[in-house]
């Protein structure tokens, strides 16, 4: 039978074909075809030839030709054709298609939805027909029957299958190849947005190894349109999948089974970005939607774009050129913009009730470098690359005197530090995880170490210092970038080298080489012409000589050695390497003696790291002991008779007219007295029972000198030194120069040689006697020069900042001068206590020594740089002081004796107030150990309460000294006191929970100080009211705290117009007319910026949030929906500020920066009206409750008075500079400042009425966009309308000079001027 139809297919007519076919059966004939393509003989043939004989001009021959064409369908469904017959048959159905009419092809449409509904396809061949079908029916253009109504061909495609299609269950294993089908069917923007959601639904149906063929095909098909969703479903379904793998592994670890393992999820995440980003490459439109979810994320709410997945989205883009640099610039400012909100959150109880806290972008991205590990590569430059732009932008930066703003991490409060931090953090780790990219990070901070020498890189070192304590023996390999490095050192600064060995140091023990390079350069560097360059190569030796111990040395237990690194350990020679250290030891202190014969800075930096050195390296101490002694033989006089027993004329260098110091010989003295002092304590114990004669005799000889300086420096006056009163200290004389130079050295030995015979004295009457000498001495060479210097007072100071008194000598003597109660020592400390002089000097150096330790993070002399002891001296010197300012008030001791120079209460007051802000900012870790080491009671048992407990009951104590100073009388009030406390109980009052019972308590009492104590002391006023707004907004918002605060100011000042009297409300007594304006007024007008700050912030995230949610509403029309909580917020806060401004705009502030201020805020105000009237106006549905009220307000209370403000101002003005005009024949100078400030005072006015009239016009459009008159209370004001007037001009101009300028200013002042508005009477 096949071979009768080929043999009439291959005649030319068809008739006879078509009669025979016509006497089959359909099933006779389906079953031919049936059994022909399953044996594989000539199916295709056979199928055309049925074709032809069932053209679709015939009703009949159509219908069956549908059936053959599902008969081949479901044929090809089967799976039993071979590859080759499938092609052919699906080649011929798909040419046939076209030839159907519309109705049939419904139908076979149809056909095909039900069978993907039902789950009935078996291998998904026949799908490749369906996309032809969609596209048939597309260009058909009768009309059809299709369910109930007339549809035209497309229409019906587009609004019935497409739609049934995607409302039907598909079985996960076609979901591939259906995405794919619909890339090749001609859709409408709307069937695309059905297709792409329908897709999205399928990916949690999936397998996870499914899901990147899927996402290419949707990606694919995105060409089409519906990037935006596209992407972000896809972002969103691998947000949600990471954050319940998260779950899952901080969960419960009894879970037998985790849903995805991390590995697969992460290899899964990497192909899918691959995808994305190649597609990109492919589809800039798709790149530019990416970018705009980016930027979305940074303005509004980023909790729905911005997450792991998206981060490593965006960093593997930046590998495409183009987009390269704005991925980078956007990231950079989402981190910031981050850490801005973050800070703006936690310092605002007020925001914190509105906003839920959201993980942090920071948090994010170390996830993201955390995940990959798992082979993303392709996101490994890009981090490295965001990791350097963030240290650099936001580094620390230079400031004027060549300092740098440091900060602890610790209490790095700033965004900028927060970035910079997590810059330093990303490279870290990614250093960490990706091998590849190590050498690349190394020499992008070695470079940058190097090449920014003027600008601050601590930062960098620190990074590298991290980098190099991760693992040493890594970087061995990139020892020759380090080397190179070296070579720079020479032309580094000083600071930066320091940091740069430091960081270093480990590598030196594990690498010779490296060790080898450096040496080399530093012996180069020993004689180069720069100075610093020379304290370079000091400062590299003296490092070089505490890290290489020599055998026999104490353990670092014992010496607090800072390095301990476990790949150190694998030098297998570490017997011979003692020895080799010894030979390597000695031989840089031969290059270190010559280095006493420079310049007085060098010898300077050997005094100061040779006490480190002994204390690390013990086995040195012979070496550097025997150098110290014959540096000193020098300047001594050996005669027991001489007096001075010091040589200071040889200190001194004169080389034709320049003076200078060449020996610093209290340095060289203070650096002995403590390598001794260590040697006899720590050393010699050791020894004693070897009995070392011989080596005991430097120390012997050294003990011996000191002994004879003192007695002798105690002998010796002031004419001795050629100093006394009648000398010369001026700064511009040779003479004068010397003897400052002669004076600062004897002043400095007296100090060494106090702390020195201190620590000998074991409490002797006969030395504290001594100590009490040389401190007179100390004392009347300090009174001559600060007598003497009027403008070297400054100079002066900054020389005792540098007291050679140790920190730890300071707390000791603090301590027994003021708490120890032995008997035995009674008698021998009351020679020292009986004299104030010498208490007080001890309490000032303490405040030196904290004040050092504020500005630079450490203190000077031994162990200054180790924080561990610098705390707990400060925990020491605390106890005491806080003892001393409780237990002796200020005013006992004032009572008793009348002398000059400040009260050593009020000096322990001014050190408990540096040191509680020291601890915050460098120990913030430590602060609960710090309260605990200040409570007297036993420690033991009070080891569980809380920081806030014991902030608390320090606070109560200021807060008893406080309250005595405000019941003292006016003429005892001591107002520096009063401002001291009030700045300690700041301190404290940080570190008070804010939730906690205690921080309500301070709260409510310092309110209650402030509503009842009137002191007009401007400045204690200030810092009381600081305090009381600091603890409010971390309660709640301050707006009426400001309200009640600006009615009081009205009233004491008075009103704009003096024929209106004002009831004084009196809420806080602190405002009085002292202090009303402009301290307070500055004050609020401050907090209530602040406020406005917050507010706009509030508002540009809801237009984030809203901008995000409305696309789904946008149906649901004008129906008023309940309030958004933020909207109610933002009304509140904007209606009651609006009531503070009311009444700061009718009070009759003084001119200057009161009004300058507040004009600036109240433009400020009207700008953030009008950001919520467009907001409203854009996105919300309806008018919010209470708009009306606002707006209403707005118009009644503070538009029509913020011009007569500014008429007030005007006249003011005027009338100051007529004034000026009267004066100006006296003093010619006046009239132009006088204008200048008239000019300053009024420049913002234009500003405002700016701002109120931009107010105005959104104002109009929203009226006209919600139907409600928003205007009715509104009076637009025409009070600047001007017009020239010819017959006024005419007069003007035939006047004088002067009086033209005078009648010109008034006459513009008469047509500006409001009409005069009734004021309520208060």
């Amino acid at each position: 039978m096949d071979q009768k139809i080929l043999s009439l297919a291959a005649e030319k007519t068809a008739d006879r074909l078509q009669k025979f076919l016509q006497t089959l059966k359909e099933d006779d004939l389906a079953n031919l075809l049936q059994n022909q393509a399953v044996k594989g003989k000539a199916a295709g043939a056979l199928l055309r030839a049925i074709f032809k004989g069932f053209p679709c001009s015939e009703e009949a021959g159509a219908l069956r030709r549908l059936k053959i064409y599902s008969c081949c369908v479901q044929l090809l469904e089967s799976g039993d054709l071979q590859k080759e017959v499938a092609s052919e048959i699906i080649g011929l159905l798909m040419l046939e298609v076209h030839n159907f009419p519309g109705t049939l092809l419904v139908e076979l449409a149809n056909e095909f939805v039900d069978a993907i509904k039902e789950g009935n396809l078996t291998n998904g061949k026949s799908l490749e027909l369906l996309p032809i079908i969609f596209t048939a029916l597309a260009t058909k253009k009768e009309d059809l029957a299709y369910g109930k109504g007339e549809l035209n061909g497309e229409e019906c495609k587009k609004k019935q299958l497409i739609n049934t299609l995607c409302s039907g269950r598909w079985d996960h294993q076609y979901v591939i190849q259906l995405t794919s089908m619909f890339k090749d069917v001609p859709l409408t923007a709307e069937e695309m947005e059905i297709v792409v959601e329908k897709v999205l639904t399928m990916f949690s149906k999936l397998n996870l190894q499914e899901i990147p063929p899927l996402v290419y095909q949707l990606l694919v098909l995105s060409s089409k349109g519906s990037r935006k969703r596209v992407l972000e479903g896809i972002i969103a379904f691998f947000n949600k999948l990471d954050k319940q793998h998260s779950e899952e592994q901080s969960g419960d670890e009894l879970l037998d089974f985790v849903t995805v393992p991390s590995g697969e999820l992460r290899h899964v995440e990497g192909t899918i970005i691959l995808h994305i980003v190649f597609a990109i490459k492919l589809d800039c439109e798709l790149g530019r939607e990416l970018l705009k979810l980016l930027k979305a994320g940074q303005q509004g709410d980023f909790s729905s774009n911005i997450c792991p997945f998206s981060i490593a989205l965006f960093l593997s883009i930046t590998r495409i050129q183009r987009y390269e640099e704005q991925v980078f610039d956007l990231l950079k400012s989402l981190v910031i913009k981050s850490f801005k909100d973050l800070q703006l959150l936690q310092a605002s109880k007020f925001l914190q009730n509105l906003v839920p806290h959201r993980c942090c972008v920071s948090t994010m991205i170390l996830e993201v470098v955390k995940n990959s590990v798992h082979s993303w590569d392709h996101i490994t430059q890009g981090l490295v690359e965001l990791g350097f732009i963030l240290m650099d932008s936001y580094g620390p930066k230079k400031i004027l005197d060549g300092k740098t703003i440091e900060a602890s991490s610790g209490l790095s409060r700033m965004p900028n530090q927060h970035a910079c931090k997590l810059g330093a953090n990303i490279l870290l780790e990614t250093f960490k995880i990706h091998e590849m990219i190590r050498q690349e990070i190394l020499e992008q901070v070695l470079n940058r170490v190097v090449t920014r020498g003027s600008s601050p890189i601590t930062h960098f070192i620190d990074l590298l210092s991290n980098i190099i304590m991760y693992s040493p023996l890594v970087l061995q390999s990139c020892s020759s970038k380090v080397t190179e490095t070296f070579d720079y050192l020479s032309f580094l600064p000083l600071q930066t080298v320091q940091g740069l060995l430091k960081a270093v140091q480990p590598l030196l023990k594990v690498s010779l080489s490296i060790r080898d390079s450096l040496i080399l350069v530093l012996r180069k560097a020993m004689f180069a012409s720069q100075l610093d360059a020379r304290k370079s190569a000091v400062a590299g030796f003296l490092l070089l000589l505490k890290n290489f111990k020599v055998l026999g040395s104490l353990s670092s237990s014992q010496c607090s050695q800072s390095i301990g690194i476990s790949q150190v350990h694998v030098d297998v020679h570490s017997r011979y390497n003692s020895v080799a250290n010894e030979t390597f030891c000695l031989e840089i202190m031969d290059s270190l003696r010559r280095c006493l014969g420079q310049q007085a800075d060098v010898r300077l930096m050997l005094y100061e790291g040779f006490y480190d050195v002994l204390r690390r390296n013990s086995q040195l101490a012979n070496s550097i002991m025997q150098t110290l002694l014959s540096q000193l033989k020098q300047f001594y006089e050996p005669e027991p008779d001489m007096l001075p027993p010091l040589k200071l004329e040889a200190c001194i260098l004169t080389q034709g007219d320049q003076i200078s110091l060449q020996e610093p010989l209290d340095c060289l003295l203070c650096c002995i007295q403590h390598c001794l002092a260590w040697y006899k304590s720590r050393v010699m114990p050791l020894q004693q029972e070897e009995e070392e004669e011989e080596e005991e005799g430097f120390y012997q000889d050294l003990d011996d000198m000191l002994e004879s300086i003192t007695s002798r420096m105690i002998k010796s006056e002031l004419e001795d030194f050629e100093l006394d009163k009648s000398s010369d200290f001026s700064q511009s004389t040779g003479i004068g120069i010397k003897n400052n130079i002669c004076a600062s050295l004897v002043m400095g030995v007296c100090e060494v040689l106090i702390e020195y015979n201190f620590s000998i004295s074991n409490f002797s009457k006969n030395k504290f006697e001594e100590v009490l000498s040389l401190f007179m001495c100390y004392k009347e060479l300090s009174d001559i020069l600060n007598e003497k210097a009027g403008k070297g007072k400054t100079k002066m100071a900054n020389k005792t900042n540098d007291s050679f008194l140790s920190m730890k000598f300071v707390s000791d003597l603090l301590t027994a001068l003021f708490r120890d109660s032995t008997q035995s020592h009674e008698e021998s400390l009351s020679v020292l206590r009986s004299s104030n002089e010498f208490m007080r000097y001890a309490v000032s150096v303490a405040l030196q020594k904290v004040q050092q330790l504020k500005e630079m993070g450490h203190v000077s002399g031994p162990d200054g740089q180790n924080p561990e002891k610098v705390f707990q001296n400060l925990c020491d010197i605390t106890r005491v002081l806080l003892w001393r300012y409780t237990s002796i008030p200020t005013s006992v001791e004032e009572s008793g004796k009348k002398e000059k120079g400040k009260n050593i209460s009020l000096l322990c007051l001014e050190g408990l107030q540096k040191i509680f802000s020291a601890v915050q900012q460098f120990y913030q870790p430590k602060i609960h150990q710090f309260l605990r080491a200040l409570d007297a009671t036993d420690e033991e048992e009070e080891a569980d309460v809380s920081v806030t407990q014991r902030a608390a009951f320090q606070i109560r104590q200021f807060q008893r000294s406080l309250l005595n100073i405000l019941s003292s009388q006016e003429e005892d009030f001591n107002s520096k006191e009063a401002l001291l406390l009030v700045t300690v109980l700041s301190n404290l009052s940080k570190l008070l929970e804010p939730s906690s019972t205690q921080f309500v308590q301070m709260l409510s009492w310092t309110t209650k100080i402030c509503k009842e104590n009137s002191w007009e002391d401007a400045s204690f006023c200030k810092g009381l009211m600081n305090l009381l707004f600091s603890l409010h907004v971390l309660c709640k918002s301050p707006v009426t705290l400001l309200r009640d605060l600006s009615q009081d100011i009205h009233g004491h000042i008075g009103d704009i117009d003096q024929d209106v009297e004002v009831e004084k409300t009196n809420h806080f007594a602190m405002v009085n007319l002292r202090t009303a304006a402009p301290t307070v007024c500055l004050l609020l007008l401050s907090q209530a910026e602040k406020v406005l700050e917050e507010v706009d912030w509030l508002i540009t995230k809801l237009k984030g949030q809203v901008s995000q949610e409305i696309i789904p509403e946008e149906a649901s029309s004008q129906a008023t929906l309940p309030n958004h909580p933020i909207e109610k917020a933002i009304i509140i806060q904007l209606g009651t500020l609006l009531t503070f401004f009311h009444e700061l705009v009718q009070t009759a502030l003084p001119s200057g920066s009161c009004v300058d201020t507040l004009l600036k805020d109240l433009c400020k105000m009207y700008t953030i009206l009008t950001a919520l009237v467009r907001y409203v106006c854009q996105h919300s549905r309806g008018i919010p409750k209470n708009m009306e009220k606002l707006v209403k307000l707005s118009g009644s209370h503070l538009t029509p008075l913020c011009y007569s403000f500014i008429s007030y101002i005007q006249n003011k003005n005027i009338k100051s500079l007529k004034h000026t005009g009267e004066k100006k024949k006296e003093k010619t100078a006046a009239g132009p400042t006088a204008m200048a400030r008239a000019l300053r005072e009024t420049k913002p006015i234009p500003n405002l009425i700016f701002a109120i009239e931009q107010y105005e016009k959104f104002l109009i459009h929203l009226s006209k966009r919600s139907k409600v008159n928003l205007m009715q209370h509104i009076k637009l004001s025409t009070s600047r309308d001007f017009k020239i007037k010819g017959n006024i001009l005419d007069m003007v101009l035939q006047e004088d000079e002067d009086e033209d300028e005078e009648g010109t200013a008034s006459e513009h002042e008469g047509q500006n001027k409001e009409p005069a508005k009734k004021k309520r009477k208060k």
